[in-house]
């Protein structure tokens, strides 16, 4: 089955009122994307960030009549929007993009692997992933750069907290890697769900790597005893949580924060500079990795 999709280009402030025209015009679905190659990662709690170039797409079955649907635009609106009508063979979706993921490596041991497909080298560390609506599956800068550092760490027998983990990929990956606990923080429980599924498809033992929304994980058993503490977040929950962050580490513990353009990070290494001393470990494509020991 074909289906026709009208694209409109627009801004932030005029992206709620088209979606709901689009929805009213009677769009069977309708997607939100970035039309300037601004990335958008997590928000932090209450925050609804958009790109500063949209582009909005209805989606409508083939038999629509396109030009009544246009009618139900304000003419002005259209010719602000760049509007476009096209034709969308359809396909079958998850299959087409199982065929763009593939394995990735990340320093000398680690491989991320999709759940469907055979690790290319049986002997390494590899971690299957089955990538989901939660962030995290090494194909961003910022989560590249935090599995290079994890892999490059001697983690025998640590224990690793994991804040904002997404789909677990980091808090998984330093388990693989000789972590012997984690704890997984994040305030989607999407995100948890995602975790719990790629640690089991990973034989992690849940005992081992628990997952829990801010503030409903034991904080007296977690309370400084992380040898490792993750955070691949925004700039702004990074300087919020600083405080539990570093409530985590151990003395001598190291604190790995990245979701940072690279323009963020003086600012973010000036903030934490009266605990712990920050320093790059890694940049790709704009985005930084920050690590820093904790203080004895």
């Amino acid at each position: 089955m074909s289906w026709l999709q009208l694209r409109l280009d627009t801004t932030p402030e005029h992206a709620e009122a088209l979606e709901q025209l689009l929805l009213d015009s009677g769009s069977v679905a309708v997607t939100m994307e970035d039309n300037a190659d601004q990335p958008v990662l997590e928000p932090a709690v209450g925050e609804t960030p958009l790109w500063g170039q949209i582009r909005l797409t209805g989606l409508y079955p083939a038999d629509t009549n396109m030009q009544a649907v246009l009618q139900h635009f304000p003419a002005e609106t259209l010719a602000r929007c760049n509007q476009r009508v096209e034709i969308l063979e359809d396909k079958d979706w998850e299959r087409e993009w199982m065929q763009h993921y593939q394995p990735m490596r990340f320093g000398n041991r680690l491989w991320v692997c999709p759940s469907w497909l055979e690790p290319p080298e049986a002997e390494a560390v590899n971690l299957l992933l089955d990538p989901g609506l939660a962030f995290g599956t090494g194909t961003h800068p910022t989560t590249a750069l935090c599995l290079a550092q994890l892999d490059a760490m001697d983690l025998a027998g640590s224990t690793v907290v994991d804040y904002g983990c997404g789909s677990g990929i980091l808090a998984v990956a330093a388990i693989k890697l000789g972590a012997t606990r984690a704890l997984g923080v994040d305030n989607d429980p999407q995100a948890l769900l995602a975790s719990r599924d790629n640690a089991g498809r990973n034989s992690v033992d849940p005992a081992i790597f628990p997952v829990a929304l801010p503030g409903q994980y034991d904080s007296n058993a977690w309370q400084h005893q992380a040898e490792v503490v993750i955070a691949n977040i925004l700039a702004g929950p990074l300087m919020q949580l600083s405080g539990t962050l570093l409530g985590f580490l151990k003395p001598g513990g190291t604190l790995m924060i990245s979701g940072l353009l690279a323009t963020q990070a003086a600012e973010m290494i000036e903030h934490y500079a009266s605990d712990i001393e920050l320093t790059a470990v890694g940049e790709h494509e704009g985005w930084v990795c920050l690590a820093g020991t904790n203080r004895p």
